[in-house]
């Protein structure tokens, strides 16, 4: 009995170990995929090199005058930042949703192209991010809200003649796909998301193999711990954050864009996304683009795209 008390005594121990491991490196990945600070894997570089096939749209939004807007969260009752640069006499706006760790200055070569086709931009920091509150990332799925509510404010400073576009790049893809499964202002007229994911957990879990190598153990159960801290401390589970469900729920246009070499978020996760939208739909692979490179590989075709699938609708 004795021999049998001390084995279940050391099995008990060595499942709280393995337990105990596996919490800490999930605080650990917590800190690195969730709380905002730098990422080394994150490029937010805006410099102007001429060689830049975008530097003309780059010099652009550095120069322009830039109204600053602000407002609080839906909920927790964070300031929120955002850049609005109007158009003349127009009644068209696009709101422009940045990727993970970047900031509404990462996108002023789409606020460029989109005021060449006469729209005002609004360009918000998400939570967390650039010059907005906010202590944890919600990978769309916490910011949709805000969104929703940056919409409202359009609304309510040009009335119910405004016509709206949201639009989005990898992250902001994936807000702008989550954002399309809420009750939104008729005035939102369409959405362009630009290599947004298919839902949080399975972005995660690929940039948990290829940063970090991991095979399926232990990413699994290391995944669902992670997930469990994030419920506990920014509300949302990671399998929460579907942009799946939600393109499910729209009934309005949605232009698809992803790039044909993008390992970053993987090109396979735009045909899921596509395939389960609801509303009028387009798809358009980018032949030889990298991840949130598809403007800067076919500069011109990637406005025209874009312009195209508006024009019908907006």
């Amino acid at each position: 009995m004795k021999i049998k008390s001390k084995k279940l005594e050391i099995t008990i121990i060595s499942i709280l170990a393995v337990c105990g491991v596996f919490i800490v490196a999930g605080l650990y990945f917590y800190q690195v995929a969730v709380v905002p600070g730098h990422k080394s894997f994150i490029n937010n570089n805006t410099r102007l090199v001429k060689t830049d096939p975008l530097y003309k749209e780059k010099k652009w939004y550095q120069d322009v005058h830039k109204q600053k807007w602000t407002m609080k969260s839906a909920d927790d009752n964070l300031k929120l930042d955002a850049n609005y640069i109007p158009a003349s006499d127009s009644k068209k706006t696009v709101i422009i949703l940045h990727g993970f760790m970047n900031n509404k200055d990462t996108m002023g070569t789409y606020a460029a192209m989109f005021h060449r086709l006469g729209y005002n931009a609004l360009m918000p920091d998400a939570r967390g991010h650039g010059q907005s509150e906010g202590n944890y990332i919600g990978y769309g799925w916490r910011e949709k809200v805000d969104v929703r509510k940056w919409a409202r404010k359009v609304v309510k400073k040009d009335g119910p003649q405004s016509k709206i576009v949201i639009f989005g790049v990898s992250m902001g893809g994936a807000t702008t796909m989550m954002t399309s499964g809420l009750k939104m202002p008729k005035q939102v007229k369409a959405y362009v998301e630009d290599c947004g994911y298919t839902n949080v957990k399975d972005e995660i879990e690929h940039e948990a193999q290829a940063l970090y190598h991991f095979p399926a153990f232990p990413r699994f159960p290391l995944v669902e711990v992670l997930s469990g801290i994030t419920r506990i401390r920014a509300g949302y589970f990671l399998k929460d954050g579907s942009s799946i469900n939600q393109v499910a729920k729209n009934k309005r246009p949605m232009l698809f864009i992803h790039g044909a070499k993008d390992t970053f978020v993987p090109t396979k996760m735009v045909y899921q996304n596509y395939k389960a939208a609801a509303g009028p739909k387009e798809l358009w692979v980018v032949p030889g683009a990298k991840h949130a490179r598809s403007f800067a590989t076919h500069p011109v075709e990637y406005q025209k795209k874009i312009n195209d699938f508006l024009s019908k609708y907006v």
